[in-house]
């Protein structure tokens, strides 16, 4: 009888013990489940973005909408930049670029391919850039290309001598005489008619 009393106090004691050991390793299944959101990974979309064209090695990236602004980098071939905006003639566009004074460029329409050009707003230009230095011609240097060509005389005038002018009496020319001369012309010409008039009839 007493060598069966230790197997029954230790079933006894497996039974009874073994339960709550159990118990407290075990996790109740309410402690698995998270008490905060787990967060979900989206994708972002990325709006309005530009692609550099293939046929372009590179194009220049500008400070503003124009040739007038200095260019401040390139793109090359495929690049993809977001855009944020464009010129109000569409022919530019304004996408980011980092290295820039606030992170803004411009690039020739032209030479991109836009994607989602309707959700791109007008932006107004930057101001045109100015000479920082105002240029100046130093007077010494401009005074080597000036020639100065002395002054001509201008050619004096010197008046004609007064021209004599004939003058003419009223009345008619007379001779040394004091006869006029239309006397001598009538009787020269009352000779020669009876001159006639004696050849004439001396003919017949």
């Amino acid at each position: 009888m007493k060598i069966l009393r230790i197997p029954i106090f230790a079933l006894l004691l497996s039974l009874v013990v073994l339960p709550s050991f159990l118990g407290l390793t075990s996790v109740p299944a309410s402690a698995q489940q998270p008490t905060v959101a787990i967060p979900t990974v989206t994708g972002t979309a990325i709006g309005a973005y530009i692609v550099v064209n293939a046929d372009q090695e590179q194009i220049n990236v500008r400070g503003g909408p124009g040739t007038d602004y200095s260019a401040v980098g390139v793109l090359v071939a495929g690049q993809l930049v977001s855009a944020k905006g464009r010129s109000a003639a569409g022919l530019w566009v304004q996408i980011n670029y980092q290295g820039t004074e606030g992170g803004l460029a411009w690039v020739y329409s032209p030479l991109v391919t836009i994607f989602q050009a309707a959700e791109l707003p007008i932006v107004a230009p930057p101001p045109t850039p100015t000479l920082r230095v105002t240029p100046t011609i130093d007077p010494t240097l401009a005074a080597q290309f000036i020639q100065e060509i002395p002054a001509t005389r201008l050619p004096t005038f010197t008046a004609p001598e007064p021209l004599a002018q004939l003058s003419f009496s009223d009345g008619a020319p007379l001779q040394p005489g004091g006869i006029p001369i239309g006397m001598y012309i009538t009787f020269i010409g009352l000779l020669g008619l009876f001159g006639a008039i004696i050849s004439f009839l001396r003919d017949r």
